[in-house]
């Protein structure tokens, strides 16, 4: 049973250290800039729908309160 383990952890590091290509700094940072826009954009999208169905539901209730 151990050795299974230590067969596994060999091979995990293996792989890790000469099978993974890692992003570089730049590909890093690039995708990094990509997700914070998104996020960004996503929110503002978010927060107009909201602020128009707010809006729509206080017309709504003014109308029949």
């Amino acid at each position: 049973m151990f050795k299974n383990i230590a067969t596994y952890c060999k091979e995990s590091y293996d792989e890790l250290v000469h099978k993974v290509t890692w992003p570089t700094v730049k590909e890093l940072t690039n995708s990094a800039v990509m997700v914070l826009t998104a996020s960004i954009i996503i929110a503002l999208i978010v927060f107009f729908m909201d602020s128009i169905f707010e809006q729509f539901m206080k017309l709504v209730y003014s109308l029949f309160s």
